[in-house]
């Protein structure tokens, strides 16, 4: 008999009750660090106390209207996301699947707007993930994520992640934009090469297509700057954010340069609840702490100490890790043996991580981490490796 929740994620055997700042309370009381922070989403840990008191004051005051009326929170966070970034516009969705959704769009409508409504071809890559809508699996374009949902949505054109030789000759007078993640997430915490940005952006240049980047994962601080295309010195021309963006309350934006939403005028996208007064009070708030200087700095400095802690980890465990890859507090062990059973192990030593393709697993923590913390979740993923290496 089917349960009353569809049964389409296989969850582990625990249950949170509550969250204090990078740890997670299981309702027998056992206490967990949390390397996962809702997978990248809990960018300020839990029950962070501006957080709440945004939310807390908002929800006192209005819930929701709709984008019938004005929205002067939404106003607020926009204001900052442009003043922070590339972007000239900002459209708030409610996850970073309708960001993919909105980009891949405004892409399109773009070029129909300009008389030339055959280019329609997105660029996308193996090991990408960019939800699981029907644009989004269609763009990712894996076995995994489109088996059974046939027919996809057509006009992408998949190629190896790093196969630089093919970008060129998969160019045509079709082609509308390129879509890729700065770090890919899902696909096993795979870092794009700054060199391989700033090609990708030159290439953008030089034929007159549009970049998208994905930095749902990515962005918001995770790679200790705002977001990671920062590294490398470029801009897009659209961007998909979401995660992090909410500190754990559902909200997503898709940024974009003047330029390229000039084909989203009145009427032509919508959203019920996206950018309403409480999604985007708290993401005022995440964007007050996380853009300051001195946050990104610090996240950099931690980001360092994890590293290097990990890497004694991987080197005091040759048959159970190979390398730590990733960028800031985005990084991912490769594993050597399942990385189901380094997670599992993780959860029976009290320390959480995600799985991810490339037989990796992601540690993404709360970027508040402390030092301590950093230190008592490297203690319990040793712990972990030791009891799968006897």
């Amino acid at each position: 008999m089917i349960s009353s929740v569809l049964p389409t994620y296989n969850r582990a055997p625990l249950t949170f009750v509550k969250g204090e700042g990078t740890w997670l309370i299981e309702e027998d009381g056992r206490r967990f660090l949390d390397l996962g922070a809702g997978i990248a989403v809990n960018v300020l840990g839990h029950a962070h106390p501006a957080l709440t008191q945004a939310l807390t004051d908002q929800a006192n005051a209005l819930w929701h209207t709709s984008n019938l009326y004005n929205i002067p929170q939404q106003q607020t966070l926009a204001d900052k996301l442009v003043a922070a970034t590339f972007a000239d516009t900002v459209f708030f969705t409610n996850s970073g699947t309708e960001a993919c959704e909105l980009a891949v769009k405004m892409a399109r409508k773009y070029w129909f707007e300009k008389g030339q409504p055959d280019k329609t071809d997105i660029i996308t890559f193996s090991g990408s993930f960019h939800g699981r809508s029907s644009a989004g699996i269609a763009a990712a374009g894996s076995e995994k994520m489109t088996k059974g949902f046939g027919p996809l949505l057509p006009g992408f054109t998949h190629l190896e992640f790093g196969d630089h030789d093919a970008l060129d000759p998969a160019i045509t007078d079709k082609t509308a934009a390129i879509l890729i993640e700065p770090v890919q997430g899902e696909g096993g915490i795979i870092p794009v090469p700054d060199q391989c940005l700033k090609g990708l952006r030159d290439v953008c240049d030089e034929k007159g297509i549009l970049l998208i980047l994905d930095e749902v994962q990515c962005g918001v601080g995770r790679t200790g700057k705002l977001f990671a295309h920062e590294w490398a010195g470029i801009t897009p021309d659209i961007m998909m954010v979401a995660k992090g963006i909410g500190g754990g309350f559902p909200l997503g934006a898709v940024l974009a340069t003047e330029e390229a939403a000039s084909g989203m005028t009145a009427g032509t996208h919508g959203s019920t609840y996206g950018g309403n007064p409480l999604g985007c009070s708290v993401g005022s708030a995440v964007m007050d702490i996380v853009s300051e200087p001195d946050f990104l700095a610090d996240v950099n400095r931690k980001a360092g100490t994890l590293r290097q802690k990990l890497e004694g980890l991987v080197a005091a465990h040759p048959d159970v890790f190979e390398s730590v890859r990733g960028s800031g507090l985005m990084l991912g062990i490769k594993c050597k043996v399942p990385c189901g059973d380094v997670v599992n192990a993780g959860y029976a030593n009290d320390v959480i991580t995600v799985p991810a393709a490339d037989n990796t697993v992601r540690l993404l923590p709360p970027l508040s981490i402390s030092d301590e913390e950093i230190g008592e979740a490297v203690a319990r993923l040793d712990n972990a490796a030791a009891s799968l290496a006897a």
